[in-house]
């Protein structure tokens, strides 16, 4: 078993299967039950027939943590690639950090998505910019940051629930494999979805052209900003539409 083991709760389709398992990853400094709530996600989608997978990504929640080093991008792939090679095909979405991981994950070889949803995905790559040895010397001693994004990224890693270690590492490794949109892009259609007043969104419209020149893609706005576009159900029900096809 890889280090970075996401941890998974399912959820069983009632009834009769509709459609392949859908898989929830959640943002930075998140969790799967928070960014996904059941009675939101999980349980709508298993009424319909769907087996639900809500994972906390490596580093968050009840998954694995790095172990005292950097965790690159490309590890924190390879193990949720194990994840849905081991489920056959599935419909994939992600927001924020976890749609950032889901345009990779969505070309990894062997792993069959049928759709593919991204919020709130940034065209950059924010951990690059992130002083993370700044970060470190404030959470060890509360010593205020001067950066405006290495102070969000620290206050977000050391919210009540969050192991700020693990987390650090996980930014110091992306910071180390940046996303690249122009290695490649999913082929498969996709729902891109950002909120209007969403900052860290901008440039979408950009990454659903490159998705266009390689399968359909759908690009929709929702009310709110980062935080509240992802719980809007605006956003919900686009996502319910575009994977009930």
């Amino acid at each position: 078993m890889t280090l970075l083991a996401p941890a998974v709760r399912r959820t069983v389709a009632t009834g009769e299967c509709s459609g392949p398992a859908v898989v929830l990853l959640h943002g930075f400094a998140s969790r799967g039950d928070l960014d996904w709530p059941d009675a939101a996600w999980a349980e709508p989608f298993a009424a319909s027939g769907r087996d639900v997978l809500v994972v906390d990504l490596p580093g968050h929640g009840d998954a694995a943590r790095p172990l005292g080093a950097p965790a690159p991008t490309s590890a924190v792939i390879a193990a949720l690639a194990d994840l849905a090679r081991a489920e056959g095909e599935i419909d994939l979405v992600g927001y924020s950090l976890g749609a950032r991981l889901a345009w990779d994950l969505a070309q990894a070889p062997g792993v069959r998505v049928r759709r593919l949803v991204l919020g709130g995905l940034s065209p950059v790559e924010p951990f690059g910019m992130v002083d993370v040895a700044a970060a470190r010397t404030a959470v060890a001693t509360g010593s205020p940051v001067d950066d405006p994004l290495t102070g969000m990224i620290t206050a977000m890693a050391t919210a009540p629930g969050n192991d700020p270690t693990a987390l650090l590492e996980i930014v110091e490794g992306f910071a180390s494999e940046p996303f690249d949109p122009d290695a490649g892009a999913p082929a498969v259609p996709t729902l891109m979805i950002a909120g209007v007043d969403d900052p860290m969104a901008q440039g979408v419209d950009d990454l659903a052209v490159r998705i266009a020149d390689e399968s359909v893609v759908l690009l929709e706005r929702v009310p709110g900003d980062h935080v509240a576009a992802l719980h809007s159900p605006e956003l919900r029900a686009a996502v319910q539409r575009f994977l009930a096809g």
